[in-house]
């Protein structure tokens, strides 16, 4: 591909050289994943032809996980038909689906023994329904194998797709999370196929479709947001019902992607969870090493608490 095609393919990346990957501060540095869980885990995706977000976007707290066997499956391939500039993700020519896929993540669930699982997915704007109909299937799978297992979905925005969001909402998950990634100014580098308002819309009409429904959302820090910037996606969020917010550290996977501005300090972090509990969420995690998944089902129990706590203490109508 010639530079000029690369350029008009990866906007984003059009202008930025390659930057090289700064230093990580001793805070959000991790052990090597090296456990007989992980293994196992791992042996299970590949048996079962399974992807799973934490190998494909190089999550940094895969070996915890893993360990502990919880993976979070990827959906609908391991290609996405879009190039954020944070992903790792390969983007390109989508897979065919898989209809073995849905099956193959619920006998994974039995397997790992699950009580939560998180599923998500890469984007497929190549799909009718962006692959909602992928994932209601998956949902219901799980819950005929394992119906005690809890699931929370974390989606793409879904588009151009109408009827998408109900049909995932119409499945039943117990968590609906489409993250919001960063601040609206920076959207254009960060997130050039999304849409800031778009992606808020979503969240709002996921609640408005089932009130009972927690819904969720996440940002990364260290893009060049400000703090301000960070306080009004959080009223943003909280006016759109958000019941839930994960803020996580940026970490640049590659030369090729967005650089990192700064490492945020955990004390920070601690700043802008007292900001997010001040403003109303029942959860907010917020660390360097915080991601959507991470300890998804400690944090579930936590919301349904947080939630019982706030219809105990509600005035009768």
């Amino acid at each position: 591909m010639s530079e000029k095609a690369a350029a008009l393919r990866h906007p984003e990346k059009a202008h930025r050289p390659d930057t090289p990957v700064q230093r990580k501060p001793d805070w959000i540095r991790v052990k090597a994943p090296v456990s007989i869980e992980y293994a196992e885990t791992k042996a299970l995706m590949r048996r079962l032809n399974l992807n799973t977000v934490c190998e494909e976007a190089a999550c940094p707290n895969i070996g915890e996980c893993w360990k502990q066997k919880h993976a979070t499956v990827m959906i609908l391939g391991s290609v996405c038909t879009r190039a954020c500039a944070f992903c790792n993700v390969a983007t390109g020519r989508p897979d065919l689906l898989d209809p073995h896929e849905p099956a193959h993540v619920a006998e994974a669930v039995g397997q790992l023994g699950l009580n939560h699982i998180v599923i998500t997915s890469v984007d497929r704007d190549d799909l009718d329904d962006g692959g909602a109909a992928h994932f209601a299937e998956t949902i219901r799978r799980i819950r005929d194998a394992s119906p005690e297992t809890t699931i929370e979905v974390l989606t793409p925005d879904f588009q151009k797709k109408p009827g998408a969001l109900e049909t995932v909402i119409e499945a039943r998950p117990d968590v609906f999370n489409h993250n919001l990634e960063t601040v609206p100014r920076l959207y254009r580098n960060v997130r050039p196929g999304a849409r800031y308002y778009a992606s808020l819309r979503l969240l709002q009409k996921a609640k408005e479709v089932d009130s009972k429904m927690f819904t969720k959302s996440g940002l990364m820090v260290g893009l060049g947001e400000s703090f301000d910037e960070v306080c009004q996606v959080m009223d943003d969020m909280r006016a759109a019902d958000v019941d839930f917010l994960t803020i996580g550290q940026y970490l640049q996977p590659t030369r090729k992607h967005h650089p990192v501005d700064r490492f945020v300090p955990p004390e920070e972090f601690d700043q802008l969870k007292r900001q997010g509990q001040g403003r109303g969420f029942l959860l907010v995690a917020a660390s360097p090493l915080t991601r959507s998944s991470h300890h998804a089902g400690e944090d579930f129990k936590r919301l349904q608490a947080a939630r019982a706590a706030q219809q105990k203490t509600a005035p009768a109508a």
